[in-house]
């Protein structure tokens, strides 16, 4: 789909209002997916899936986790979602809307009926209540407030109707208002508004939480958890959904999580039956491939890679170690790393040719996707050291290594996770080692947890590092990632502002002032040809200054029981609703 295409199916949706057929006793069903061969099935099972760690807590908005999100997200539901064929938006809890004439003023008629898990009404206090007491929440660990125009207010017209008003116009708004909605009557005490402080919200919602407080709308709800073991979740006997055919929803009676943290452990269980789906990497692919053409009970599926996380290797530019520092924030110095990278050999070796070479932050596969895989360069050691050289970074004592100014090695530690779905860190990090030995930089691997990996890299105590951000269809909902100053923008961490204080713009390279300026003038205007321009600019300047080595970009690759259907890959890992249509074929 190209720009063009995507302006005018969200003016269609937009124009329409509603994306939802009604069976005839009226209840609201979701439409069709022919091309996804979805089909109705009988209730009843268990469906069990892995988490490589333990989450971190129950509550989406004060917490960046992987593995929460993997959870949370078959227990709440936003205003909108993605239809899972074609990935554009349509109505959720939200029936429908309209939007002003000058784009400013959106508003929202909210599905009645709806219950949270303990019986309470969703209506309009709760939507309001989310967006001005948690997303828009700066102090919030896991708020969208960047994806948001400054002083977007949300304001209450009647029970069931919600007014959103912004300062300007917001070119992907409908995509960030698939955030999820909180309940009100739950979670008012940790707010300003009940009388807490701003980042209270944080403490909400932890994992030794009565997890009969914890309620959403959506399919499931909590049942049972076992710290580090298992993950329990039942189906939501409630729930206001059904499907194309006229059935209500989920079809299974429950989720099951098992908190296995060795990826071979994980394989095992999938071999034995114990795991009905397990996302893999390349890595993994031909065992499990050989395993199911042998007459395993699961079959291996590839899809093209819209979501996952294509890992990158970064360097701090504000290190502890000030020689460090300097070294890493010097443009220069990533230019010249840049060639030293063995992409072939990682996407070849590690990955068994399942990846491809990522150019940018932005997933190939995406319409917003500008190539610039020319500034890749071939993979060359000896154009690396001629770079270093001409820094005056050389080796001054023989020993191999190269010195900073007063003789000390150039000698950092490097961090990677031994855990991720979607890319081997292990595996790659000895390979990113090796080269920068190659060309005299000593790294010292530590291999950890993705939840360890990133909690280091995002509180700025770390040096290297190797780390992954998922994709999404637009590039302003990974603004927080990658726009200088972001909540994510973990490299150069010094640019986030402290609390009531703007982004340190100052402090900012040309090229991060830049793209700084391109997201905030992207995320004000609504013709998607002039936002592709921009974002194709920022893309241009990411490969040019290497805020961080784009290394590669893998295909999303699941191996799923023969026993299970209904199964959405169409683009890869997508949101945990698709839970909502898995059934037993056996």
């Amino acid at each position: 789909m190209n720009r063009r295409m995507l302006a005018v199916g969200l003016l269609a949706l937009v124009a329409t209002s509603t994306a939802w057929a009604a069976d005839p006793k009226g209840e609201p069903r979701l439409t069709a997916t022919p091309k996804l061969g979805l089909q109705a099935g009988k209730y009843g099972g268990s469906y069990t899936l892995s988490l490589p760690a333990a989450p971190g807590s129950f509550n989406y908005y004060g917490i960046t986790d992987n593995n929460a999100y993997a959870v949370i997200g078959n227990a709440f539901e936003g205003l909108v979602e993605y239809n899972l064929e074609t990935y554009k938006m349509e109505p959720n809890l939200a029936q429908s809307w309209t939007v002003s004439e000058d784009g400013k003023t959106y508003t929202f008629k909210l599905r009645r009926g709806v219950k949270w898990h303990d019986g309470e009404d969703f209506n309009a206090d709760d939507v309001v209540f989310t967006f001005s007491n948690i997303i828009l929440n700066p102090e919030a660990r896991g708020n969208s407030a960047a994806g948001f125009p400054p002083n977007t207010k949300f304001e209450k017209v009647d029970d069931y109707t919600v007014k959103m008003v912004m300062p300007t116009t917001s070119g992907a708004i409908l995509q960030q208002l698939r955030v999820f909605i909180m309940p009100k009557h739950k979670l008012l005490k940790f707010t300003v508004e009940g009388g807490a402080k701003a980042a209270d919200i944080n403490t909400a919602w932890g994992t030794g939480s009565n997890l009969a407080d914890i309620v959403g709308t959506g399919p499931f709800k909590f049942t049972s958890y076992t710290p580090d073991q298992k993950l329990v979740m039942s189906k939501n006997t409630n729930y206001w959904k059904s499907d194309s055919f006229g059935n209500k929803l989920p079809y299974v009676d429950r989720l099951e999580y098992l908190i296995i943290k060795d990826t071979n452990a994980a394989i095992a269980q999938l071999k034995a039956g114990t795991l009905d789906a397990l996302n893999i990497s390349g890595a993994q692919f031909p065992e499990l491939k050989a395993a199911e053409v042998a007459g395993a009970p699961f079959k291996v599926i590839r899809a093209a890679a819209l979501f996952g996380s294509p890992p990158h290797l970064s360097f701090n530019f504000d290190a502890k170690d000030a020689d460090l520092a300097r070294l890493f924030s010097n443009d220069k110095f990533r230019q010249a790393v840049q060639p030293a990278v063995n992409r072939k050999r990682i996407i070849d070796d590690i990955f068994n040719g399942l990846a491809q070479l990522p150019g940018t932050p932005v997933a190939p596969i995406s319409s917003w996707y500008f190539d610039t895989t020319k500034y890749l360069g071939e993979y060359d050691l000896k154009a690396a050291n001629s770079a270093l050289d001409s820094l005056g970074i050389k080796d001054t004592d023989g020993d191999g290594v190269r010195n900073f100014a007063g003789g000390r090695n150039i000698e950092f530690s490097l961090i990677a996770p031994n855990d991720n779905a979607f890319f081997p860190g292990q595996l790659i990090a000895p390979v990113i080692q090796a080269d920068l030995k190659s060309i005299g930089l000593k790294a010292n691997l530590q291999i950890l947890s993705t939840s360890a990996t990133f909690a280091k890299a995002n509180a700025g105590d770390f040096e290297a590092a190797i780390y992954g951000f998922g994709n999404q269809p637009d590039p302003q909902l990974r603004k927080a990632i990658w726009q200088p100053g972001g909540d994510l923008y973990y490299w150069h961490s010094s640019l986030r502002p402290k609390p009531g204080q703007p982004i340190n713009t100052k402090n900012m390279k040309s090229w991060e002032r830049r793209i700084y300026d391109i997201f905030e003038e992207a995320s004000k205007i609504t013709d998607q040809g002039k936002r592709g321009a921009l974002y194709d600019e920022w893309q241009l300047l990411n490969a040019k200054y290497l805020p961080v080595i784009m290394i590669a970009k893998p295909a999303n690759i699941a191996a799923v029981s023969n026993k299970i259907g209904n199964f959405v890959y169409n683009l890869g890992p997508i949101p945990s609703y698709v839970t909502n249509h898995i059934i037993f074929n056996k």
